[in-house]
C-alpha cells in the first residue's frame, strides 16, 4: 500500500522558516511529479508547489513564489518544502500528493491530477 508520510510541520513565528519533508513507501517517487497542497480551517484545499520527476522544473502559487522552494531527492524518496519568510496566513495543514499530470499549469495545480496524498501535517505561524 503506498504511503506519504509529511513531517516537520509545527508552531513557529512570523517571519521564520520551516523545511517540512514527505517520505513515500512502496511508491518510488522519481516516477511521479510531486506537489504540495494546503488546507486552512474553513478553506478549500490548494496548491502551493509542484516539481517534476526529475526537479529539474517547478511550478508555485502566487503566495509561495520567492518564499517556498520545493524540492527532491528521489534516492531518499523524499520531497520537500523550505518555507521562508513564514506569514499567519500560511497557517494551515500542508499535504504532499503524488500523481502522473501532464506538465502543465492547469494539471499539476488541479487536487484530481493526484493519486496519492498524505495525511498532512500542521504549520501554524503565530507569535
Amino acid at each position: 500500500q503506498v504511503q506519504l508520510v509529511e513531517s516537520g510541520g509545527g508552531l513557529v513565528q512570523p517571519g521564520d522558516s520551516l523545511r517540512i519533508s514527505c517520505a513515500a513507501s512502496v511508491l518510488t517517487l522519481s516516477t511521479s511529479v510531486m506537489g504540495w497542497f494546503r488546507q486552512a480551517p474553513g478553506k478549500e484545499r490548494e496548491f502551493v508547489a509542484a516539481i517534476t520527476r526529475g526537479g529539474g522544473i517547478t511550478h508555485y502559487a502566487d503566495s509561495a513564489k520567492g518564499r517556498f522552494i520545493i524540492s527532491r531527492d528521489n534516492a531518499k524518496n523524499t520531497v520537500y518544502l523550505q518555507m521562508n519568510s513564514l506569514k499567519p496566513e500560511d497557517t494551515a495543514v500542508y499535504y504532499c500528493a503524488a500523481g502522473r499530470p501532464r506538465w502543465s499549469e492547469v494539471e499539476v495545480t488541479t487536487r484530481g491530477s493526484y493519486d496519492y496524498w498524505g495525511q498532512g501535517t500542521q504549520v501554524t505561524v503565530s507569535s
